[in-house]
């Protein structure tokens, strides 16, 4: 299995060059640049939320407690005079970064179904309604920071896999297989739920259209 810094490396180095052709070619300016670029780097973390010691789990689950405490203070804020407001966005945080995401680790299992191109559509799912519905972005920057999430996910499970090969010896080592999958066939419930997710995370993002329209022209 490839470490931390290698799969933030890989994801980076991939998805930057494609994010600044995107502005090249006119597909999106300096802002979506970056946002897709910063999509694509997240996108390679996500696969080892599921692994209780990595570092990814600790940054995402951070990143999410911030973004909570945030919308905390946006939805209240007229509603609350300034130090209740302030108590409910701290509280929010460590509720997010402690207790929550002490219950995903004990409810998780490594590279099983999040470290799957079923959970890779899914982080995908989530991405798109709320970077359009949340962040208020359009139509056509929310879809194209989902499509970046899906990339650096998809690589992240890709290194796994030439991980799990040594080269030198020409020996194959036991995880091979248990990171390159489409879902994890030994716990149907989840993947159920993850399919679930996927088509009401769908359901609830905005049209596509932008980017049909884009294909077609060129």
């Amino acid at each position: 299995m490839a470490d931390f810094k290698t799969h933030i490396t890989v994801a980076a180095v991939i998805s930057t060059p494609l994010a600044v052709s995107a502005f090249i070619f006119g597909l999106a300016d300096i802002n979506d640049t970056i946002l897709y670029g910063l999509a694509g780097i997240l996108g390679g973390m996500l696969p080892d939320i599921d692994a209780d010691e990595s570092i990814a789990i600790r940054i995402i689950f951070r990143l999410f407690a911030t973004l909570v405490a945030g919308l905390s203070l946006v939805v209240w804020f007229d509603k609350m005079i300034y130090w209740h407001l302030l108590a409910l966005a701290i509280a929010s945080y460590f509720v997010i970064r402690f207790p929550v995401q002490w219950c995903f680790e004990k409810l998780t299992i490594h590279r099983g179904t999040l470290h799957s191109l079923l959970a890779n559509l899914l982080f995908s799912a989530v991405a798109v309604p709320m970077a359009h519905h949340v962040f208020t972005l359009n139509a056509q920057t929310a879809w194209g920071i989902g499509g970046f999430i899906f990339l650096g996910a998809t690589i992240h499970l890709i290194l796994d896999e030439l991980y799990s090969v040594e080269l030198s010896g020409l020996r194959v080592k036991r995880s091979f297989g248990t990171a390159m999958k489409l879902t994890d066939w030994g716990q149907p419930l989840t993947s159920l739920l993850f399919l679930i997710g996927c088509g009401v995370g769908y359901w609830l993002s905005p049209s596509p259209a932008a980017w049909f329209e884009i294909w077609q022209s060129s």
